[in-house]
């Protein structure tokens, strides 16, 4: 019986289901008062994890649970362009925003 391999899971700061961590997206501070998506998973810096659906990405940025969970605030300028980032990642899916 071949060995059974180990999957990283991760949980989704804003419906909190737990998936396999390579069908999430990482936000990681960089800064003090800057927020990336990662789409590496490997960027150094305080990273929380979101679904790949608009509903998660909608319910962890306008309810303040991607500040709480990398403890920062965010400007509404970086709240704008992580929302652009998820319409890119979302064109293939269709999702709505």
């Amino acid at each position: 019986m071949p060995p059974v391999k180990h999957i990283p899971g991760r949980t989704c700061i804003a419906c909190g289901k737990i998936q396999p961590k390579r069908n999430m997206i990482r936000l990681v501070r960089v800064t003090e008062n800057s927020i990336e998506v990662d789409s590496t998973g490997k960027k150094s810096g305080r990273g929380a994890y979101l679904c790949r659906t608009a509903d998660c990405w909608n319910t962890g940025l306008k309810g303040n649970r991607v500040e709480r969970a990398l403890k920062t605030s965010l400007v509404k300028a970086e709240r704008d362009k992580l929302i652009q980032e998820l319409k890119e990642l979302c064109v293939g899916e269709n999702q709505q925003i």
